[in-house]
């Protein structure tokens, strides 16, 4: 997607990856529809290049490509086949009762919401160790690829990764410690 704007083109470059990545992970792993995503993240950037605020840049593709992806797995969820959804049903009533099974739904969803909130927090916070906790503990690279990625030592990925750890817990210990003691 180059252009004949130079400035839009190495931001291209420098995001695209990303874009790709976050939408690939908030789409259920479906590389196809990141693709498409992606695409669609820097055709909005693009139109409105001129009066778009450069220091946001980051959070901004972030934040666009990850609504997309949800919005296109809340638009898609209800597609399930007849089989898909007799199967469930009889798992449900034979292995517990329907309370349990609505109590599970609703914790996971807090749980990605809050893992959302993280991530996008994290972005904000610092896009370096956002991406080097998206790619180690959310695409399970391994770290030695992932140090090779970002251009850097393994040993300093593992700083990045602890200073990250360790925000995380501060910023959002408490809550997440809370949402599990309601188990």
């Amino acid at each position: 997607m180059f252009t004949g704007n130079r400035e839009f083109n190495e931001i291209y470059e420098k995001y695209k990856n990303l874009v790709l990545k976050v939408a690939y992970i908030y789409s259920g792993n479906n590389y196809d529809v990141a693709e498409d995503i992606t695409q669609d993240t820097f055709l909005k950037l693009y139109t409105g290049f001129e009066d778009f605020k450069r220091e946001k840049t980051a959070s901004w593709l972030y934040t666009v490509a990850k609504n997309a992806a949800i919005n296109y797995r809340k638009k898609n969820e209800g597609m399930v086949s007849i089989d898909d959804e007799d199967n469930g049903l009889n798992n449900t009533l034979s292995t517990e009762s329907i309370e349990d099974s609505y109590l599970e739904r609703e914790h996971a969803a807090d749980t990605e919401e809050l893992h959302d909130r993280i991530l996008s927090d994290l972005m904000e916070k610092n896009p370096r160790w956002h991406d080097a906790v998206l790619l180690s503990y959310y695409m399970d690279i391994p770290q030695e690829r992932v140090a090779e990625m970002m251009g850097v030592r393994l040993g300093v990925l593992h700083s990045i990764l602890h200073r990250a750890k360790v925000w995380i817990r501060k910023t959002y210990g408490v809550e997440y410690e809370e949402m599990n003691r309601r188990e």
